[in-house]
């Protein structure tokens, strides 16, 4: 009895995963928009399809397969390297389905469900594993802001960049990405999608500020501390410096030492990121830096990151 009971709840879960796909599977499209294997998108608002901004390689001549075997084309509405989504409109005539069910109720251990379709001949695609952690809000590595840090332990294919996290009830997590953390697999919450689809729908970018440096923290030698009265112990060295940047065209250079960004001490590059977000493109901010054992104190006016396609 007890093996049947336990064959009977095994079943029934298999039953209740199935059926979370089947709910979700016409929302999930395939979108041709780079060499050889298509990507995974969303239908998330009527005629509106998100994907991953890396691997939507091109701007035109994009095509969304949909779950009927449809080929609509597409048009690019915008696109934010910073959060890695894309947005795609498409004719509504046919190609709408049922508001998506979202939803932010998540613990770690939940089991969920990564969807995508890369050839709508073998329909629908699906790994199954569980929320390995979750987390607050951060920032990536290009200044998007992610409402929530979402590390599901799925199996991300090849292609399934752009498809959607489902729980077991099939409801949308959120969209899950492997281009925000080296090739490790992690879910772009509802909210955060919400968010840049607006304004990519109504902007067609998301304008982030950028200095347009490559910076690693450094420790500050104790006399230069007592010279010039440093609150930190450590600062941040310049490695790089575009020089048609917003720092190269102020006179930042190679080396010199960055000890504060708006009058706000910096230590790492995240304190420094967490002053440009306040900020606003084409704000001039002061920026102090030691450099030959000198401090100075330079103007920079903050340039637009450039939103370019993944890698």
């Amino acid at each position: 009895m007890a093996k049947t009971n336990a064959s009977n709840s095994l079943l029934a879960l298999s039953h209740s995963l199935a059926g979370a796909i089947e709910r979700v599977s016409p929302a999930i499209v395939a979108v041709d928009a780079r060499p050889r294997v298509p990507t995974s998108g969303v239908i998330w608002r009527d005629g509106v399809v998100v994907s991953t901004n890396h691997t939507v390689r091109r701007d035109e001549e994009i095509t969304v397969m949909l779950a009927n075997g449809r080929r609509l084309p597409a048009t690019l509405a915008g696109r934010d390297a910073g959060t890695d989504i894309a947005v795609l409109r498409i004719e509504t005539s046919g190609a709408s389905v049922d508001a998506i069910s979202t939803t932010d109720k998540l613990k770690v251990g939940n089991l969920v469900l990564a969807a995508g379709r890369i050839y709508v001949e073998r329909g629908v695609s699906a790994s199954l594993g569980i929320v390995s952690a979750l987390g607050g809000a951060w920032r990536t590595w290009r200044g998007g802001e992610i409402d929530r840090l979402i590390r599901p332990d799925v199996s991300v294919f090849i292609g399934f960049s752009g498809g959607a996290l489902v729980d077991a009830e099939g409801q949308v997590v959120g969209i899950n990405t492997t281009g925000l953390a080296r090739g490790t697999g992690l879910t772009i919450p509802s909210s955060t999608i919400n968010r840049v689809v607006d304004g990519l729908l109504q902007h067609g970018r998301i304008a982030r500020p950028y200095l347009g440096v490559g910076m690693q923290p450094v420790a500050l030698p104790d006399e230069l501390r007592s010279k010039f009265n440093l609150p930190g112990t450590g600062a941040l060295v310049m490695l790089s410096v575009e020089p048609e940047g917003p720092a190269g065209q102020a006179g930042i250079t190679l080396g010199d030492v960055l000890v504060a960004i708006d009058g706000t001490p910096v230590t790492d590059t995240d304190e420094v990121q967490v002053v440009l977000s306040a900020s606003k493109v084409g704000q001039t901010i002061s920026a102090t830096i030691l450099r030959g054992g000198e401090r100075r104190d330079v103007e920079v006016t903050l340039g637009e990151r450039p939103n370019a396609k993944g890698k």
